[in-house]
């Protein structure tokens, strides 16, 4: 069917239900009341029938089925917990209130009060006493229909077309009823990750979205102007900074799970509004935040699918500890056969050509040691895995490797091939975080526009003395991914970032 045709028909369709909203009009009929008192959802029906028969209730939500003969309807409504069938009478609800049900449509949101019985078919029913239209819907749902074909249930017409889905998320929740629970699972995980660090004594706090100076990871901020102050704020790339400041201040443990914001690609990985958990502890350093990252992880899956074992891809990921952990330049070694560590830029351009790696002019050792390993390594961490020691020039905010200098003590964990964290022994030394800000100041003046600014206020934190600390980030997006078995990070956001459709922004 072309798309003329496809407008002509839904034009015809919206024409119909609004002249059936006029006709409720008549009737006296409120398309849109103001509430309906609940007594019971679907489940709690179900998993209490044999109690429930012959008793009165009062179930709500929107009608995903609807099937009438003569003086009698079917359909089923659908709540945050399934779907359960109503039965609809004439004789039994009253000629008035049979004329409401007969123009009401699929999507229509619907109250239904009555008796719980079960079918001759054995499906347990609601056989109505009264329906009540509570929001009568004025375009069509593009309602998943089913068929049964030997012992398969065959799905078609289905509402999958990926774009329309982001763009409309709502509509996408109502018809595909497992995307639903894919932002359940993200809600536990986050409220369970919230238990575990309180649980750990963890002070969560809040740090500014608007900053002066954007800082705390490589990345390209997203720059807004504030009126009131004349100034240029950024959106925030990370909470690292403010937060340090707070162990500074003398808090022992402060963490915050927030949204940040990177001007960057787009891909099945990143979005340039994200959602981080960032936490900070004094006296402790890396080695204590891989074990706490492999407790919490593996406590949030037990605790959300009563094991440590999830699936993602048709793979099982086992995330019991200990994990796996591998320094950067072994983990490269093994993959590649390449030695890297302690070459100059020319023998790693070298190693970069011969591994078919792209290289920008500007790029520094770091930079493609970095691509290096993104590229050969990184899609070969399918179980839990901790790479360890990165070169100082990668990590401008972590701690000298107490045995290597010319390395820093950090890791990130890497699952089914992409890096769901980073963090640090943190760098407390002003002197040499200044050396550091000036390196990555120059980067900035070769053409990297994803370099770190150099931040004197935290400077300045740093001289009043900071303890020996560990910061961790964990990817809130990834870590859903991984749980809810999806393959792209556009399926973990509610509302992910979209081009604007044609007509959006104009008057």
């Amino acid at each position: 069917m072309s798309t003329e045709n496809q407008n002509e028909d839904l034009n015809e369709v919206m024409r119909v239900r609004r002249e059936k909203l006029a006709r409720l009009q008549e009737l006296e009929v409120n398309p849109y009341p103001y509430s309906f008192t609940r007594t019971h959802l679907s489940a709690d029906i179900f998993q209490n029938a044999e109690q429930m028969m012959e008793k009165t209730v009062a179930i709500a939500g929107r009608l995903m089925s609807v099937r009438g003969h003569g003086k009698v309807g079917f359909g089923h409504v659908m709540d945050p917990q399934g779907r359960i069938q109503i039965y609809v009478r004439k004789d039994e609800i009253g000629d008035e209130n049979f004329e409401v049900f007969k123009l009401i449509d699929i999507g229509d949101i619907v109250g239904v009060t009555g008796e719980v019985f079960v079918t001759r078919t054995g499906e347990t029913t609601v056989k109505a006493q009264r329906v009540e239209l509570l929001s009568k819907t004025l375009r069509p749902l593009p309602i998943v229909k089913e068929k049964q074909e030997g012992d398969d249930r065959v799905v078609y017409d289905q509402f999958a077309d990926k774009e329309l889905r982001y763009r409309q998320r709502y509509v996408d929740l109502i018809v595909n009823p497992e995307v639903r629970d894919v932002f359940v699972t993200r809600s536990r995980i986050i409220s369970n990750m919230r238990r575990f660090l309180d649980d750990q004594g963890f002070l969560e706090v809040e740090t500014p979205v608007l900053q002066p100076i954007y800082g705390g990871a490589s990345a390209r901020p997203f720059v807004t102007h504030h009126n009131a102050l004349d100034f240029e704020f950024y959106l925030r790339i990370a909470d690292e900074l403010y937060l340090k400041r707070l162990i500074v201040g003398g808090y022992d443990g402060v963490y915050e799970i927030s949204k940040d914001f990177r001007n960057e690609g787009m891909d099945r990985f990143h979005n340039p509004e994200f959602t981080m958990m960032e936490v900070y502890v004094a006296y402790e350093d890396y080695q204590f935040m891989m074990t706490l990252v492999e407790n919490m992880v593996s406590s949030l899956a037990q605790e959300i699918f009563g094991q440590k074992i999830v699936t993602h891809q048709g793979r099982e990921i086992d995330l019991t500890p200990p994990w796996k952990r591998v320094p950067l330049f072994e983990a490269i070694k093994q993959c590649t056969g390449k030695d890297l560590y302690g070459k100059n830029l020319d023998e790693l351009r070298s190693a970069a050509k011969e591994l078919d790696i792209e290289l920008e002019s500007f790029w520094r050792e770091g930079k493609i040691i970095d691509e290096i390993f993104s590229a050969k390594v990184e899609p070969e961490l399918i179980q839990p895995t901790f790479i360890t020691d990165y070169p100082v020039e990668l990590s401008p905010l972590a701690k000298r490797h107490r045995d290597d200098p010319r390395l820093v003590e950090r890791f990130e964990p890497f699952i089914v091939g992409g890096e769901i964290g980073n963090a640090f022994s943190e760098l407390n030394d002003p002197i040499d975080q200044r050396e550091r800000f000036l390196a990555q100041q120059k980067l900035l003046e070769l053409g990297d526009d994803e370099a770190q600014m150099l931040d004197e206020d935290f400077l300045r934190a740093l001289e009043y003395g900071m303890p020996p600390t560990a910061g961790l980030g964990i990817g809130i997006d990834r870590l859903v991914m991984l749980f809810t078995d999806q393959p792209s990070i556009r399926d973990v956001l509610l509302f992910p970032a979209m081009r604007p459709e044609k007509s959006e922004g104009k008057i």
